[in-house]
C-alpha cells in the first residue's frame, strides 16, 4: 500500500504525533533489542530469571490499557500512525528490523537496514520468508510512490543465494503499467551482490479506482 502519508498536518496535531513518538519508539527500541537478546544472550540463569520478572512487570504496566482496534485500523485513511503496527516498518513493533525506505515519484524506493539473529533461518543466513516479506514491502513504497497504491496480487521471488544476516540494501523500481495493475522489481544486495529478485503484480484498490474516476 501507499505508505507517503501526510507532511502538512495541522500544528497541533503534528506535535502530538511527535510526543507519541518520542515515547513509544524508544520502548520498541529496548523491546527490540530484548528480542535480539533472547537469541543471543549467554548470561547465567539466575539472570535470565529476573528478566523474566522484569518483562512481566513491563507487560502488567503495558496491559493496563489495551486499544480496541490495531494502528491501521484506526488510522486508516492514511493518519501518520497508521503503519506504527506494521512489521517491516512500524515505530512502535519491535519486530520490525525497522526500515526506514526512501522512495521518489518516479516509482523507484531503496532503503539500508541490518537483520540480526532474531531473522536467522539457515544458519547464517536470513529466513527466506523474511527476505520475501521486506521485498513486498519496499516494492509497495515503489508503487506507492508513483501515485499507483495497490495490493499485492502475485509475488515472485527467486533466490539468486543466501542472504547473510547483517547489512543490507534493498532496492525497488515500477517496471511497467497496465490499467489496474502495476507490475514492480526489486532486489536484495548483500555484501557478494543481489542474493534475492522479487517481482511483484499490485492491483489498484476500488476505493482509489473511485476516487480517481469521481
Amino acid at each position: 500500500m501507499n505508505w507517503h502519508l501526510p507532511t502538512d498536518l495541522p500544528s497541533d496535531e503534528a506535535a502530538v504525533v511527535e510526543r507519541e513518538a518520542q515515547v513509544w519508539r524508544p520502548l520498541a527500541d529496548a523491546a527490540r533489542e530484548l528480542v535480539d537478546l533472547c537469541v543471543m544472550s549467554d548470561v547465567e540463569e539466575d539472570e535470565v530469571r529476573a528478566a523474566h520478572a522484569d518483562v512481566e512487570t513491563a507487560v502488567a504496566r503495558l496491559r493496563k490499557v489495551r486499544r480496541t482496534q490495531t494502528l491501521g485500523q484506526e488510522h486508516l485513511t492514511g493518519g501518520r500512525r497508521r503503519p506504527w503496527g506494521n512489521p517491516v516498518i512500524g515505530l512502535r513493533n519491535p519486530i520490525a528490523p525497522p526500515l526506514a525506505v526512501r522512495s521518489d515519484p518516479s516509482g523507484r524506493a531503496e532503503t539500508d537496514f541490518h537483520c540480526g539473529a532474531p531473522y536467522e533461518g539457515p544458519p547464517g543466513l536470513v529466513h527466506g520468508g523474511v527476505v520475501s516479506l521486506l521485498l513486498d514491502q519496499v516494492l509497495g513504497h515503489a508503487v506507492g510512490a508513483a501515485g499507483r497504491p495497490g495490493m499485492t496480487g502475485t509475488l515472485t521471488i527467486v533466490y539468486r543465494q543466501g542472504t547473510p544476516l547483517g547489512d543490507l540494501r534493498i532496492e525497488a523500481w515500477i517496471d511497467r503499467e497496465e490499467g489496474i495493475k502495476t507490475w514492480a522489481k526489486a532486489h536484495v544486495i548483500g555484501p557478494n551482490g543481489v542474493t534475492a529478485e522479487a517481482e511483484g503484480v499490485f492491483i489498484l484498490p476500488r476505493a482509489v479506482r473511485e476516487q480517481q474516476t469521481s
